[in-house]
This record gives structure tokens, C-alpha cells and sequence, in this order.
């Protein structure tokens, strides 16, 4: 079928092989080898997306923390200690 979007090929051999049976062994009940796949890209993308919301969670919770602790000049003092 005609498309203008990317297609990929993926062949079940070498680390690919291993990475179905692993998710295999994961979801059981699954046995066909391209819903394996495609589950192991969603649990790619869940993984990918907690790790952003856990490193944005801790930005909003330390956020703030070092206030009033560096004068407001304190970038340029340090700038002039830098070599030209």
C-alpha cells in the first residue's frame, strides 16, 4: 500500500531475537512475535515518559531552593576571575 510515511524492517534475529523472547517470557499470553514488539515500544515509551515526569517533579520540587543564597552580581564576579 502506497504511504508517505518511513517504513522500517526489523529482523527476529541477534539481540532482536532475545529482546521478543524476553518479552515473551514478560507477556505470555501474547504469541505473536510483532505484538511483542510493538508492546516492548509502548513499555519504551512509558519508561521514557516516567523518567521525564520524575526529573520534572524534582526541578518543581527544588525549585527555589537557593534563593537569596548568591548575590544578584555573583555570574559576573565569577566571570571576572575568568581568563580572557
Amino acid at each position: 500500500m502506497p504511504t508517505t510515511k518511513p517504513r522500517y524492517t526489523v529482523t527476529d534475529t541477534g539481540e532482536v531475537s532475545k529482546l521478543l523472547d524476553q518479552a515473551q517470557r514478560r507477556w505470555p499470553d501474547v504469541h505473536d512475535r510483532k505484538e511483542l514488539l510493538l508492546r516492548l515500544a509502548a513499555a519504551g515509551r512509558d519508561a521514557i515518559e516516567r523518567e521525564a515526569s520524575w526529573r520534572s517533579e524534582a526541578v518543581r520540587e527544588t525549585s527555589g531552593a537557593l534563593t537569596g543564597v548568591y548575590r544578584p552580581d555573583e555570574l559576573e564576579r565569577l566571570r571576572e576571575d575568568w581568563p580572557a
